[in-house]
């Protein structure tokens, strides 16, 4: 057992490298525009085989990319959420949404990636199902969608899922590009990640509580 300690810490230090270089490129370039031989090579690895070797599919190493980002929101949400209780404010309920995404992308310093890699898998009509099943596995998550049906009874169905699709939009490309201009150097509207985060809720609790015009 003792002697399969230091291959195991090395597997582990090469799933990490390949998961960093891959979130980078992806973020940069897209997904399917790098190879796997461009993430080996990005990851410092010279068998250009070692991505399929640990991860399998590049529909595996996204998903990887995501549950290790998952994990940390997920715990913050959990504690959010759990705070929370029983609130009937729409703006509670969007801050839980929110704040822990954000809260995360602070505490991964500058440069980051993950939320341009998000954007870019969101838009691939194949890989931004692994997205969402990811996301529906979150507890937290079920909780924050059953506590925004409770303060908004009167939504038709139809306009709950288009203002759905509308929030998760926003996040994820708004926190997108605050990323990116952060990476570039380039100005940005709000100092940090919390007053982003309070833009964004601001304008996610406009779009929720926005009247509804019915059709004539």
């Amino acid at each position: 057992m003792a002697a399969g300690h230091p291959r195991a810490a090395r597997a582990s230090a090469t799933r990490e490298q390949i998961l960093t270089a891959a979130e980078r490129l992806f973020a940069e370039h897209g997904v399917f525009a790098v190879s796997n031989r461009q993430v080996s090579e990005a990851a410092g690895q010279g068998n250009n085989a070692a991505v399929g070797y640990h991860f399998g599919t590049k529909a595996d190493l996204v998903r990887a990319i995501a549950r290790k980002h998952a994990q940390h929101t997920e715990r913050i949400r959990g504690r959010m959420v759990a705070e929370l209780g029983d609130s009937a404010d729409v703006r509670d309920w969007v801050a839980c949404l929110v704040r822990p995404v954000a809260e995360h992308l602070a505490s991964l310093g500058s440069p980051t990636w993950f939320a341009r890699f998000g954007a870019q898998v969101m838009t691939d009509p194949t890989l931004r199902e692994i997205m969402i099943e990811e996301s529906l596995t979150s507890p937290s998550l079920q909780q924050i969608i059953d506590g925004l049906d409770r303060c908004l009874p009167a939504l038709p169905p139809e306009v709950r899922a288009e203002r759905n699709d509308m929030a998760r939009q926003l996040m994820v490309h708004m926190c997108a590009e605050r990323e990116r201009a952060l990476a570039e150097g380039v100005p940005t509207p709000r100092a940090g990640w919390h007053d982003a985060a309070t833009g964004l809720i601001d304008a996610i609790v406009g779009l929720w509580e926005a009247p509804v015009t019915r059709a004539p």
